[in-house]
């Protein structure tokens, strides 16, 4: 089973990350797991992600596999090969950005970067057990990023560990700072539907932080997916639409694309609007909550052995995918689980507030100290892997 897709050696430093294959690095083919994408030339230059990784000092060590053309939940791939989850090999390791969240978990490397269009970052990061950053949607350039043009997807890290996250988005994103005073949060609970050995984890963590809580509710949540759904669906069609014409894409993602083209303008339209409303209906919570606690998954993963018989799991990404919708920062976290299957709690904040949600993250797990502390232990944990 196959994390990374090649091994290279760019820039220097022991901090080791690793960049899904959506992601262009020049002198290498951007495939994005796809035979259909076997034969494309290597890039002619970095995307800026890539740019601003090597620049920051950090060392590049391959390309990461991932669900072909970023356009699955359960991240396996026959062509290119399914990444093992390393910390429970029977389930999958999710998609898209499997790879990504796979090396990380397996200690290849310190960060992953991945993107997320409708919890591609998020839901690897949950069934393998790490930490998942869809940052605010346009804080992060998509320049040099399959597909080109996209109102959804986002580009991220993941991590074993918070405070090298952080690290490495302070180290690329000069606007992320963490508040160096930051009174506790006020968290508002989201009730949403999720088993109920994942509620219990949560519930458990949220009693141990002794932060003030408020149940709450987002009533547009499911339209709010279904909404998501039409427009990568629309948008995933006209980038990938040549791509059917090579009879090499793969079984699912091909019959994905074929339904994804019978989305209809009439739907588009409807789904737009369910984007400003929901989008409105999660910032006048975020009026009066400094972050939105939920689920990351719904449910814990299906297994390896059922993905390859394929079953599809859409529905996993039920609690990720509205927030690519509203544009709001979102970060997975894992917890410790009297299961022995991966349970994560995913914080949501206000739109351009991506350190106040890590900041926030810290504080419920416990592990808070000053903002330049927090920063210099990411640096120093990355650098002793």
């Amino acid at each position: 089973m196959t994390i990374l897709t090649s091994r290279l050696s760019l820039g220097q430093g022991p901090r080791k990350v690793v960049v899904k294959d959506t992601i262009d690095i020049a002198g290498f083919p951007t495939c994005a797991g796809s035979a259909a994408l076997a034969d494309t030339p290597p890039a002619v230059a970095h995307a800026e992600i890539v740019e601003r990784t090597l620049k920051a000092g950090y060392h590049i060590v391959g390309k990461a596999n991932l669900h072909e053309l970023a356009f699955g939940m359960t991240g396996i791939n026959a062509w290119a090969g399914t990444p093992e989850n390393p910390r429970y090999p029977s389930l999958i390791p999710g998609g898209s950005s499997s790879g990504s969240a796979a090396a990380v978990a397996a200690g290849l490397a310190d960060i992953g970067i991945g993107t997320d269009t409708g919890g591609s970052i998020r839901v690897p990061a949950a069934c393998c057990g790490v930490y998942g950053l869809k940052p605010t949607f346009g804080r992060l350039s998509r320049q040099g990023v399959m597909p080109a043009e996209s109102s959804l997807d986002c580009v991220g890290p993941l991590a074993c560990d918070l405070h090298v996250l952080i690290a490495f988005m302070a180290a690329i994103d000069p606007g992320f700072q963490l508040p160096k005073d930051s009174p506790r949060p006020v968290l508002g609970c989201i009730g949403v539907n999720a088993e109920q050995a994942i509620w219990a984890s949560i519930e458990e963590q949220l009693s141990l932080s002794g932060l003030a809580r408020e149940d709450i509710a987002l009533p547009l949540m499911a339209e709010a997916f279904e909404a998501a759904m039409v427009i990568i669906n629309r948008e995933t069609f006209l980038a990938c639409e040549a791509l059917l014409a090579t009879g090499k894409v793969g079984a699912d993602v091909d019959q994905r694309l074929q339904a994804a083209a019978a989305t209809t303008d009439a739907e588009l339209k409807e789904a737009e609007r369910i984007r400003r409303a929901f989008t409105a209906e999660v910032d006048a919570v975020l009026e009066r909550h400094d972050v939105l606690v939920l689920p990351t998954l719904p449910h814990f993963p299906m297994t390896v052995q059922d993905a390859f018989s394929g079953h599809q799991d859409l529905k996993i990404s039920s609690l990720a995918r509205p927030f690519n919708l509203s544009g709001h920062p979102a970060l997975s976290i894992p917890l410790e689980s009297q299961q022995t299957l991966p349970v994560s709690m995913q914080l949501i904040g206000r739109r351009g507030d991506d350190a106040g949600v890590c900041r926030a993250a810290l504080q419920l797990m416990g592990r808070v100290s000053s903002a330049g502390e927090e920063q210099k232990k990411g640096v120093n944990h990355a650098t002793t892997h």
